[in-house]
């Protein structure tokens, strides 16, 4: 993938080193977005980097999905509220090096809440602020859909990544979040950029996928990850344990090419 530098070492207002805040975002429930945090996370940490992951998706699958133990008592939803902080909203994880803020089913009716609220698009950025110092990464999973979630994620990004499934109606919803990401460009957050396009639950004997893929790198040239995440089996197995795949089982083709998309990127980083 050719990119440009991601800013990796961004600085808030005051000078000080903040981690890249990258969300992962896709409409469309099913074409590996929770997956993808969890593993792509999981991923930089074991090359060493700080990492964060804020699960801001009502069905807190990449709480369970890391191993973060229950009951957890103070998670996203206090966070956007205003009702704690970052550091009392931290849980640990089955991965090294690996935070969490985990979610709740109480996200659910966060835009209702925060509807009359205001700078209601802010307030993940404004809990954010100062507090990622210590962080080299900080993945946002957001919910399936455009709601004011996902603009609060959009709002508070350096970069938003986006999982595609290789199929039709993924496709076709595409451009509608793009939409979405441009508009936060001009109105809330002019720093935001794609940082790019992963492709998912990849298979090469389908003739399908293979058409979708060249028609993505073709309208997004130079955006679209070389790296492709396959159908594999122990990617489905491992949220049952509480593990990310590249713990669950470090050697299957699934957590080989988290791997190797992590790799990826970091290397888009630093060129």
């Amino acid at each position: 993938m050719r990119s440009g530098n991601p800013d990796v070492a961004s600085r808030g207002n005051a000078g000080q080193r903040r981690g890249r805040i990258l969300a992962v975002a896709n409409q469309k429930g099913g074409v590996g977005k929770t997956t993808t945090t969890v593993n792509l996370a999981t991923a930089f940490a074991r090359q060493g980097r700080r990492v964060l992951v804020i699960d801001f998706d009502p069905q807190a699958n990449a709480t369970t999905g890391l191993g973060v133990a229950e009951p957890v008592t103070l998670t996203s939803y206090e966070l956007l509220s205003g009702e704690t902080t970052l550091d009392e909203a931290l849980a640990p994880t089955a991965v090294p090096g690996l935070m969490a803020v985990p979610a709740s089913a109480n996200l659910a009716g966060a835009e209702i809440e925060l509807a009359q609220q205001p700078r209601r698009e802010f307030r993940l950025a404004d809990a954010l602020r100062g507090q990622l110092g210590e962080y080299d990464d900080v993945l946002v999973d957001c919910p399936p859909s455009l709601n004011l979630l996902t603009i609060n994620a959009l709002a508070a990004a350096d970069r938003v990544l986006v999982p595609l499934q290789c199929e039709f109606y993924a496709l076709s919803g595409l451009a509608q979040l793009m939409g979405t990401v441009e508009r936060v460009q001009r109105s809330l957050n002019p720093r935001l950029r794609l940082q790019g396009v992963v492709l998912t639950m990849y298979d090469r004997r389908n003739n399908l996928c293979e058409s979708v893929a060249a028609d993505v790198r073709e309208h997004f040239r130079g955006k679209v990850y070389e790296t492709v995440i396959p159908r594999n089996v122990r990617i489905s197995e491992a949220p049952s344990h509480g593990l990310p795949v590249l713990v669950y089982d470090r050697h299957c083709a699934g957590a080989k090419a988290y791997f190797k998309l992590a790799a990826e990127m970091l290397a888009g980083a630093a060129a």
